[in-house]
């Protein structure tokens, strides 16, 4: 008999099934990979990274850190440029200290939502506020509790052209004593949805108000990788748990989440690190280090990873209309990161069906009923969306739009 741990985290999950999913598609010939967050191979970051390793190789670097434990915060050369960068750039108050690096976003969620959300010494059990559904299918499994979130239902924002956006209803908000954090992605995953300027703000207000942290998951935003297409600015403050990835940058196999956080955060992330894995890996942050010495992180977000990730989602909108019209498909307004969220108001059938039709042709997308984590209430539109990545070859995708497009009409 297993454990009331064992048995959550061994059951199928639906991060799971996207990273099944991901891991089947690539092998499979023929397979159409609109599913999985994996960024796209982009000609000038690869061959920047073939040149970087090749250097850092050459120099003695990469096999160090391959031959060699960090501390269990992470790197302290990559600790003490970020912060550098940080401060120089943005002017926030930060050290090295603030600073806390994990194998992975995912693994820094992990920390915190069992962190601040759960079982606490005085009974109560605190939840972990996600103001914004739908939200990020990974964090639906990550507590060791059982229902720690709570998540807030969107006000939907019809626009022209068969567009929509989310916005947070702050006059229906979930908010009790019994918050323990609240978490937003910016922009989000997966609808590409980037939270306004205001909205962030009025969230931190409610943070401070509530004495809790505002956690930010930054693993498509700003400052980097920058993949937003609309005005945004990035915040921290001594309130705000910032949390960034090597990821989007082109380096999931990498492996390298990064805290920003006040100290004592960090801290508690360090020791977590070392309970569970002992340290983050060491090669992703060398990379990342001379990438910010060089002044090439910022320049090459701006200059290559944003417009590619942009010119890609207006191309791929434009050829879902050329297959589905409006009257069938709406899209949420694409405002940043690597998806297009659709949403079939009227298909009869629901998207785990048309997910699963889909997979039998080839073409994998993920269904959205899995990004509601916390929501109270049963809400039909929860069935009704899918998530597409547009990292494929434009060719690719087309292919599978055309595909949807006829699974869709066999259903009407």
């Amino acid at each position: 008999m297993i454990s009331v741990f064992g048995q959550k985290f061994s059951r199928h999950a639906g991060i799971t099934q996207l990273m099944d999913d991901l891991n089947d598609g690539l092998r499979t010939p023929g397979a159409i990979m609109l599913g999985g967050g994996n960024p796209a191979q982009i000609p000038e970051m690869i061959d920047y990274y073939q040149h970087l390793c090749e250097m850092l190789l050459a120099d003695g670097r990469l096999v160090d850190a391959i031959c060699n434990y960090d501390g269990p915060r992470g790197n302290d050369g990559l600790r003490e440029a970020l912060a550098t960068m940080l401060r120089v750039h943005w002017g926030w108050d930060i050290s090295a200290d603030h600073i806390a690096l994990t194998n992975g976003s995912q693994s820094a969620f992990f920390y915190l939502f069992n962190l601040f959300g759960g079982r606490c010494e005085d009974g109560r059990k605190r939840k972990i506020l996600l103001p914004l559904a739908p939200e990020y299918i990974g964090y639906a499994d990550a507590g060791i509790d059982t229902d720690i979130f709570i998540a807030g239902k969107p006000r939907i924002e019809r626009l022209p052209n068969g567009l929509f956006k989310y916005h947070i209803d702050f006059s229906t908000l979930p908010l009790d004593n019994d918050l323990g954090a609240i978490c937003v992605s910016r922009p989000t995953n997966p609808t590409g949805n980037v939270l306004t300027n205001e909205e962030l703000r009025r969230l931190d207000k409610i943070a401070r108000k509530q004495q809790i942290p505002l956690i930010i998951d930054n693993a498509y935003g700003l400052p980097f990788p920058g993949v937003t297409f609309t005005d945004a600015t990035p915040i921290w403050n001594d309130n705000t748990v910032l949390c960034m990835s090597l990821s989007k940058l082109g380096l999931p196999g990498l492996r390298c989440g990064i805290v920003v956080a006040r100290p004592e955060i960090a801290t508690a992330i360090s020791n977590m690190n070392g309970i569970v894995s002992l340290a983050p890996g060491g090669v992703g942050p060398v990379l990342m280090s001379e990438m910010i010495q060089r002044g090439d992180l910022l320049r090459l977000c701006d200059n290559v990873i944003r417009p590619f990730y942009r010119e890609r989602s207006a191309q791929t909108l434009g050829m879902l209309r050329r297959h589905l019209t409006e009257e069938h498909c709406l899209v949420h307004k694409p405002e940043g990161a690597f998806f297009l969220w659709l949403w079939f108001p009227d298909l009869p059938i629901d998207n785990q069906e048309l997910y699963r039709r889909l997979k039998q042709r080839g073409v994998l997308m993920v269904p959205g009923n899995y990004f509601f984590p916390g929501l109270q209430q049963p809400w039909e539109h929860t069935r009704q969306c899918l998530r597409m990545n547009i990292v494929p070859e434009p060719e690719m995708i087309e292919r599978g739009l055309m595909i949807l497009a006829e699974e869709v009409r066999k259903s009407l």
